[in-house]
């Protein structure tokens, strides 16, 4: 936790309300998101119970299992849920732009000139919290390998078709929502915690409600006091006023509401059987009337428990959109609709599913790029937002000043001579620089880089020697350098994230990390192509 946020954490305490760590939306949020609310069966890591979900806050749409343990029916659940989600996840893929791009043959090393297609939008999912994300990956772990009917050897529970196409996607987007900076799928709580700091832990933060309750508290109370309201309130029956559904039960629901609904479902189900067996048409056609009472009153109760979070979650998008966008922001979008492209890419082509565990390569390459993300997340949050700069200002790591003088300067070791002007500037920040240190400060599309000549802590000045940025004239071009009274922010970070090193491609690795080569891809298609036994579904 920086500095600034620790500050923030403790005026949210004295102040009573959160208290922002932004001054602008730092995710891209879309027009048209999907809300979605998952619910997870008590005792059984990974067992879906109920989701809600929909694009519209007035029309929430509610999938459950009657009886989480009986497989048949979880399948059912899981086929109603990708006839409902997967035309939102396709219906981006038809609407694209055409990106120019070059391409170099391989035979005469030649660039040639390509068109690639990027989809125009992409889908976006919004969860209510980070536990949220891990339930959709266990879902997607669980299916994107399910056998269907269409297979050789379909085994004995063949899943719907949809089914595995939803495991496919749910497995890329919940990868994606490792990647920093990525909108495809968002925590409510992470994208609140981002924007404001609250008086209480991170791992309270987790729950919605009483995240919520610091932005608004009820007429006489403090956040604090309407967060602990959020958490343990109870209505006269016991019940949680607000729910975690996030996606835990509370124990108390679970043993007065949830588990005598489904024992109610049981019993009816046990006398349909029981009626079919014995040909007792009468006793079957009200057995079949108890199930479907059974059936509706599991609705209501599942309804009445994941309704709250799913206010809440759109009570945080309204928070969230009365912020303005941020400068970077649709460069990480576009970031987001290339990923979206080229799932959708890979699913048109009849690639397999993605392997349960990654190759050396595969890992080194996704570890690499969510460090070069996170990277270049920070510089441009800290470059689109103050307050984002001040916790690099007061990490010693940028200062923000007054130009004071601009000293003209020549470098005459070459054979024509190069401007290096004298910056100096006043400020109160102290940097953790040395004279020759290099920093670095946003000038038009690039960075400006300059090297510090001097710090003079008693004059509070530091003055600076701009290295480039200034044309390739002898005279720097007009504007290029800052006026005496102009405001300026330099950095000591690079404003550019830097590649890193090229990996091997995974059939070039040695026997170590994978090889001898071919062994890896032959190794993820096996395991792509076996079929999941019962107890590694839902492991």
């Amino acid at each position: 936790m920086s500095l600034l946020t620790t500050l923030a954490r403790l005026e949210a305490v004295r102040s009573g309300r959160a208290e922002p760590l932004a001054t602008v939306r730092h995710r891209h949020l879309s027009e048209r998101p999907m809300v979605l609310v998952p619910l997870a069966a008590a005792g059984e890591s990974g067992a879906p119970l109920a989701v809600m979900l929909g694009t519209d806050r007035d029309a929430p749409r509610l999938h459950f299992v009657p009886q989480p343990l009986n497989r048949a029916l979880r399948f059912d659940f899981l086929a109603e849920l990708a006839a409902d989600l997967l035309p939102y996840l396709e219906s981006f893929a038809d609407d694209v732009e055409q990106i120019e791009g070059s391409e170099k043959d391989p035979e005469t090393g030649e660039k040639t000139q390509v068109f690639r297609e990027l989809c125009s939008d992409a889908p976006q999912l919004i969860v209510p919290n980070s536990g949220g994300v891990r339930h959709l990956a266990l879902i997607g772990r669980s299916t994107r390998f399910r056998r269907t009917a269409e297979d050789a050897d379909p085994g004995p529970y063949p899943a719907p078709l949809r089914v595995p196409l939803l495991g496919r996607w749910l497995t890329h987007l919940t990868d994606r929502a490792q990647v920093p900076g990525s909108s495809l799928l968002l925590p409510m709580t992470g994208l609140l915690a981002r924007h404001w700091a609250t008086g209480q832990s991170h791992l309270e933060d987790q729950h919605l409600a009483a995240q919520l309750a610091w932005h608004d508290p009820p007429p006489g109370l403090t956040g604090a006091q309407a967060a602990e309201l959020a958490e343990s309130g109870r209505d006269e029956q016991g019940l949680l006023l607000h729910p975690p559904a996030g996606p835990t039960t509370d124990p108390r629901f679970d043993e007065f509401v949830l588990a005598p609904a489904i024992a109610r479902y049981d019993s009816a189900v046990t006398a349909l059987q029981h009626g079919a067996d014995q040909h007792d048409e009468v006793a079957a056609e009200r057995a079949r009337a108890a199930v479907r009472s059974a059936v509706d009153q599991l609705r209501d109760v599942l309804s009445a428990a994941l309704l709250p979070t799913w206010r809440d979650v759109w009570r945080g998008l309204d928070l969230l959109r009365a912020l303005p966008p941020a400068g970077h922001l649709e460069e990480r979008w576009t970031g987001d609709r290339w990923s979206y492209t080229g799932h959708r890419d890979r699913l048109a082509a009849g690639e397999p599913p993605q392997p349960r565990q990654d190759d050396a390569v595969t890992a080194a390459r996704k570890l690499a790029q969510r460090e070069r993300e996170q990277a270049r997340l920070d510089v441009q949050e800290a470059l689109d937002d103050p307050l984002a700069m001040a916790e690099h200002r007061l990490a010693g790591e940028a200062f923000s000043g007054v130009v004071t003088e601009v000293v003209p300067d020549w470098d005459t070791s070459g054979r024509s001579p190069k401007p290096r002007p004298l910056v100096t500037v006043r400020t109160a920040d102290r940097p953790h620089a040395d004279p020759g240190r290099e920093v670095h400060r946003v000038h038009g599309p690039s960075a400006q880089r300059a090297e510090i000549v001097a710090v003079e802590p008693a004059e509070g000045t530091i003055t600076l020697r701009v290295l480039s940025g200034m044309g390739r004239k002898k005279e720097p071009e007009p504007g290029s350098l800052p006026e005496p009274g102009e405001p300026v922010t330099f950095t000591l970070f690079e404003l550019t994230v830097r590649q890193s090193a090229p990996l091997p491609e995974p059939d070039d690795t040695p026997w170590t990390h994978g090889g001898p080569p071919g062994a890896a891809a032959s190794a993820a298609a096996a395991a792509a192509a076996a079929p999941s036994t019962a107890s590694e579904e839902w492991e």
